[in-house]
């Protein structure tokens, strides 16, 4: 986690050279071992995620622990390099269960703030990659809402990222957080037909399950608040990612498709569709990394640069991928090309852990800006 002064509360937008050397050998194993074709085919498969490719991520580089304590078996590293991890996998979109495990359901349990017991073993499984733990909320949630699912553990939540790949389900209920093994009985995790293939989605229903309880009602309320917000910060890095993908490989294609024996990328009207969108990616970058910032530094003002990265990213990445698309002519509407997986990553994240029209709430809120 990089240091900060009392006095200095500037944000740190730049990369650390040991965030560079994450990238690099993040990026090194995603080139060998999630190329385009492989996760296309992947889709085709029905498993789109590869436990081959999690267990590298997870272990072998040791990804899955960055936000846990050296203590408590993790990295002890912060937001600003998950953030690194965050783009490159958007970059790929990579087919891993990262976002929500070992981002989300472990800031879940690290904000319980408790060194033993349930939670700590389950925060070194996970930071070892031992095992995969999902929030067992909608996609789409953006706050707590334990209304769903009763004291006794009965009910039906979804759609659930990532629950079909998880091993253990943290289920917000009307009387505290659980853990639930998602192999145990009265749990019933079925698939459902998902827009994004490479994040699977599923509806979990529970009916008296057997599980652990972790928190009552008020502390996993604020412990499930903190998991979202570091999953809607580090969301919008993914989205980065995917944004800048989308920039390169159109720019790479329209300056070898040529047209009247000229490069399509030299036509005027393209030219400026690309710079406009570069400084769009430019500003996602500053808006993506100040959010990550403020999450690594503890900032106060963490929940207001949240909210405006994830109000700017998210159409970002959307209209990137569009480009691609379009830009790409006919090739970008075929199956065999990978600009759709972008364009569907990028319209499932523009409605995770909040659209971009509550966020922007949220910052007139936060701002107390009046509303129009």
């Amino acid at each position: 986690m990089t240091a900060r002064t009392e006095e200095s509360q500037a944000p740190d937008l730049l990369y650390s050279e040991a965030e560079d050397d994450l990238r690099a050998a993040v990026r090194s194993l995603l080139d060998a071992r999630c190329d385009a074709p492989a996760v296309i085919a992947r889709t085709e498969s029905g498993t789109p995620q590869d436990p081959q490719l999690w267990k590298a991520l997870a272990t072998g580089i040791g990804a899955a622990g960055l936000l846990v304590p050296e203590k408590l078996g993790g990295q002890g590293a912060g937001h600003r390099e998950a953030a690194v991890v965050m783009e490159e996998l958007g970059r790929r979109v990579a087919p891993t269960p990262y976002l929500t495990s070992s981002v989300v359901a472990t800031e879940t349990l690290l904000a319980l703030g408790a060194q033993d017991g349930p939670e700590a073993g389950l925060l070194a499984d996970l930071a070892l990659g031992r095992k995969v733990a999902v929030l067992a909320l909608p996609f789409s949630a953006a706050a707590p809402d334990p209304a769903t699912v009763t004291a006794g553990l009965d009910g039906t939540i979804g759609p659930v990222a990532d629950a079909a790949a998880a091993d253990v389900l943290l289920v917000p209920a009307a009387d505290g957080l659980y853990a639930v093994a998602a192999d145990a009985e009265g749990v019933v995790v079925e698939p459902l037909v998902a827009l994004d293939l490479t994040r699977p989605l599923a509806a979990v229903t529970l009916t008296g399950a057997t599980a652990t309880r972790l928190a009552d009602a008020p502390a996993g309320r604020e412990a499930v608040r903190a998991g979202l917000l570091a999953g809607a910060g580090l969301l919008a890095s993914e989205q980065l990612g995917l944004a800048e993908w989308c920039l390169t490989e159109t720019v790479r294609y329209t300056r070898e498709r040529h047209q009247f024996n000229r490069p399509v990328g030299s036509f005027q009207s393209l030219k400026h569709r690309m710079a406009q969108l570069w400084l769009q990616v430019a500003s996602a970058r500053a808006a993506a990394r100040n959010a990550a910032d403020a999450l690594a530094t503890g900032s106060p003002d963490a929940p207001l640069a949240v909210a405006v990265a994830q109000a700017y990213c998210s159409e970002v990445a959307v209209h990137a991928a569009e480009e691609c698309v379009q830009l790409h002519g006919g090739i970008g509407m075929t199956w065999e090309h990978p600009a759709h997986l972008y364009l569907k990553r990028a319209k499932a994240d523009s409605i995770a852990y909040g659209t971009a029209g509550r966020h922007r709430g949220t910052v007139a809120e936060l701002m107390e800006l009046p509303a129009p």
